[in-house]
């Protein structure tokens, strides 16, 4: 399957109704320097300047569900508590029916994970500290949540199980929605918790696996993928699912269906790995997804692949929306293409740059007729950071600022011939005679601006540093312009 095919299968994903039962989870993430060790005890300092609250656990499933925008409710319990709260709060943010999605008096779980960066190098995580009670829910709560699921499981297009093991996916509880849902013909997919025994999981479409929770659940080693084929046959047997895909990181997914007899392994893609957190759930989501909407379970597997990989570029969990997707399975057949966003998926990019430490450099221009004089600036500004982002003046905008002569280029091949340039990381176009909006959705750690500028002429100066950032005037090439190189071409 090339491109091409994925760029299908992801367009005939639609809308589908997709319900996620399991635990439920609140994560906290601090942020900051660690750059020297306690004088009390040999351990980290870290000085925090940022802290972040994110969904986890089945709630982050239901996100990174919204982000490929299928239609989602969440069955399962929170806390009476801020956090369980918070929670809720923050999936209905998200779209998320939470009609199913009860109160308890167990606390919510949070896992509160403490990010270091040292010497401007890419932040890693120091420390995780859990605060959960981990026992079966109680009765009286297992049938609330068996008797409004069970009578309306025929409204949803796949149901997803996201196990934690934290108490709320009980055999009885798992034994009663699976049941429910294959008389209705809908699909059952688990993420299972790491345990001995996938019998609890008996009867449901498929698991997904990693590699360890298959070697635990099997007793089977894992070394390559044809050892995970010999596991995946091992659970099918165990649990009686129809088929198994056990996600194997740096060698992607194995995926059996023996009713079938159908096998494959799916190969990973080359790509930086900043953090793992999340791509389990990333992959349940998206075969789930691509099951609800008919795709076939390899088709299903090649796009998790895809989606997988790329939660892996981000500092803890991200949600990858379609465009992302869609953006980067065109940049591996135009690479220039995917560095053109609009303004909206030009701020997540840099919010995944940010979170691996990337300096980000911001200038902006016509770029008309690109010369000698643009390149050897763009690579002076390229060179004060790691990500170089480029505003890029539309026709309308270049109109009024040239007159109605110009620009000779259109913004469309303007933006692709400085995409095409090595230095160049990102493009975005925009409409305004002044680039001020953009630059307050950047936020650039350095803001470049070519030529003999006075710093109040700067647009953006005052913003950039308000925060800390730094503004840069740089010398141009002496007698190259366009305007030049236009006279010359008319004389």
């Amino acid at each position: 399957m090339n491109n091409s095919d994925l760029l299908n299968t992801l367009e005939a994903l639609g809308h589908p109704r997709v319900l996620v039962l399991g635990d439920f989870i609140l994560d906290l993430y601090t942020w900051g320097d660690a750059e020297r060790i306690s004088q009390e005890a040999p351990v980290i300092v870290l000085r925090a300047d940022r802290r972040e609250y994110r969904l986890g656990g089945a709630g982050n499933v239901c996100q990174l569900l919204r982000g490929l925008e299928a239609d989602v409710a969440c069955a399962g319990l929170l806390g009476t508590d801020d956090d369980g709260n918070r929670v809720r709060e923050m999936l209905e943010d998200y779209g998320v029916d939470c009609q199913f999605l009860f109160s308890s008096c167990r606390p919510t779980t949070t896992k509160q994970r403490y990010i270091g960066r040292a010497a401007n190098r890419h932040p890693h995580q120091i420390l995780r500290v859990d605060e959960e009670q981990r026992g079966p829910i109680g009765r009286e709560t297992e049938d609330q949540l068996i008797q409004q699921l069970e009578g309306r499981l025929d409204r949803f297009d796949v149901v997803l199980v996201s196990d934690y093991g934290k108490g709320v996916c009980t055999p009885r509880l798992l034994r009663r929605v699976i049941l429910a849902a294959r008389a209705a013909g809908i699909p059952v997919v688990v993420d299972p918790v790491k345990c001995e025994d996938y019998e609890l999981y008996s009867g449901a479409t498929a698991i997904t696996p990693n590699r360890r929770e298959a070697e635990y659940a099997t007793g089977l080693k894992i070394n390559d993928p044809q050892e995970a084929l010999d596991a995946a046959a091992a659970l099918c047997r165990q649990a009686d699912l129809e088929m198994v895909f056990v996600t194997l990181d740096r060698d992607g997914i194995a995926w059996l269906h023996p009713r079938h007899g159908q096998q494959e392994i799916f190969a990973t893609r080359p790509r930086a790995v900043y953090d793992i957190t999340g791509a389990g759930d990333m992959v349940l989501a998206t075969i789930g997804i691509g099951l609800a909407a008919g795709c076939s379970p390899t088709e299903s597997a090649r796009l998790a692949n895809v989606t997988g990989g790329l939660e892996v570029e981000h500092v803890g969990v991200a949600v990858i929306r379609r465009e992302e997707i869609r953006n980067y399975l065109l940049a591996e057949q135009q690479p220039a293409a995917a560095k053109v966003l609009d303004r909206q998926l030009l701020t997540d990019a840099l919010k995944a740059c940010r979170a691996r430490g990337q300096r980000i450099v911001f200038t902006n221009g016509c770029f008309d007729l690109l010369h000698v004089g643009h390149i050897t600036y763009l690579q002076q500004a390229a060179s004060m950071g790691d990500v170089l982002v480029i505003g890029l003046n539309s026709d309308t905008s270049v109109r009024a600022l040239k007159g109605p002569k110009r620009p000779l280029i259109g913004q469309q091949d303007r933006a692709a011939i400085l995409a095409a340039l090595a230095c160049v990381d990102f493009v975005a176009i925009f409409d305004e005679k002044t680039p001020q909006a953009l630059i307050q959705s950047v936020l650039p750690d350095v803001l470049v601006k070519g030529g003999d500028y006075r710093p109040e002429e700067i647009v953006g100066r005052e913003l950039v540093e308000s925060y800390g950032g730094q503004v840069v005037v740089t010398p141009v090439v002496a007698g190259v312009s366009t305007t030049k190189i236009l006279k010359t071409a008319a004389a």
